[in-house]
């Protein structure tokens, strides 16, 4: 048996430990890192902020010759994930293919908020570059059917675009000499973030790594006149894929399937609608397309657009050399790319 006084040295040495532990836990998350020698991990109830992240791909303006991969702090500060772990890949769809444990350091990174650049210092690329698909589906909004006086598809419509056409969120468009009616297209795009075949409707959130936002560019007399009416040629001309600004994880958003979408050109909104008018939400078109194909890491979907595209109005209008194009999500953000 200890002696009373044993029993108070004891408390005596176990009391500042305690209180240096519970100092960590009542850390504010960053706080830690900048406290101690080490980057304690402060873990996070269900449902904080804290796990939530926009995964960006960048050049720094002082070396654009190199990609690298962040994620973002605030709005105008970024966290370079290449400087905080050097092992880190360098390109999103080969961090993406880390899976879980490349997320795991980016969100310790993003807690202890060192290796931060400001956004001025960084040029913002498409969050993904080189997929193994871009998958695109057509007529997927019900007002989109609407505006064309077509019934609901039974089955998801799938296309496909190539991944030469992807360009970044503030990107020049390329207005192709080969056509006349070069058309916009809103549109709320998942990226796969693991590997998976005949995936289960139930399972299939836990395969995309986030959200973000394409403008599927369609020149609509290749599309609907050419090419046998095939919209593959229409559909990725070269610049045809603006894709940004990030890759919002799933948990960063209130819900993707009711989320605000608009469309503006030269300032004019000529698409405003909501994701809530999706016919086939993402754990359909996971599950679909994964009878047919095998999804990798990097995988992009583009779930299609609302009304109010220009072919459809009346007369129909289109996009000419010089014209502004903004495509916006609520909780994702905008892209901004001009015609050239």
């Amino acid at each position: 048996t200890s002696s009373p006084v044993n029993a108070r040295h004891r408390h005596t040495k176990i009391l500042p430990q305690a209180t240096t532990i519970l100092q960590l836990v009542r850390a504010r998350p960053g706080s830690i890192c900048f406290k101690y020698p080490y980057c304690f991990q402060v873990r996070y109830l269900s449902g904080s902020k804290a796990w939530r992240m926009r995964l960006i791909q960048f050049l720094t303006v002082a070396d654009q010759n190199e990609v690298r991969v962040g994620v973002e702090k605030d709005g105008e500060n970024v966290v370079d994930l290449n400087l905080f772990d050097s092992s880190l890949p360098r390109t999103m769809k080969e961090f993406l293919g880390k899976g879980e444990s490349a997320m795991e350091t980016a969100r310790r990174a993003l807690h202890c908020g060192k290796h931060t650049l400001r956004h001025s210092e960084i040029i913002l690329l498409s969050p993904i570059t080189n997929p193994d698909k871009v998958v695109c589906v057509g007529m997927n909004y019900m007002d989109h059917c609407l505006e064309q006086n077509v019934p609901n598809p039974k089955e998801p419509i799938i296309f496909s675009k190539f991944g030469s056409s992807i360009v970044g969120p503030y990107s020049d468009i390329i207005h192709p000499a080969e056509s006349n009616e070069v058309d916009w297209e809103v549109e709320l795009a998942f990226v796969i973030g693991k590997k998976g075949k005949h995936i289960k409707k139930e399972e299939a959130m836990d395969y995309v790594a986030g959200f973000t936002i394409a403008n599927d560019i369609s020149a609509r007399d290749w599309q609907m006149k050419r090419n046998g009416k095939q919209w593959l040629l229409g559909k990725t001309f070269d610049t045809f894929c603006p894709l940004g600004p990030a890759i919002v994880t799933r948990d960063a958003l209130s819900d993707p399937h009711n989320l605000g979408i608009r469309c503006r050109v030269n300032e004019e909104v000529m698409q405003d609608s909501n994701t809530n008018q999706l016919i086939f939400k993402t754990e359909a078109l996971v599950t679909w397309m994964s009878q047919f194909v095998t999804l990798y890491p990097g995988d992009v979907f583009l779930t299609g657009t609302p009304s109010g595209v220009g072919v459809f109005r009346k007369p129909p209008i289109f996009l000419k050399h010089g014209d502004t194009v903004e495509c916006e999500i609520d909780e994702i953000g905008t892209l901004r790319n001009v015609i050239i």
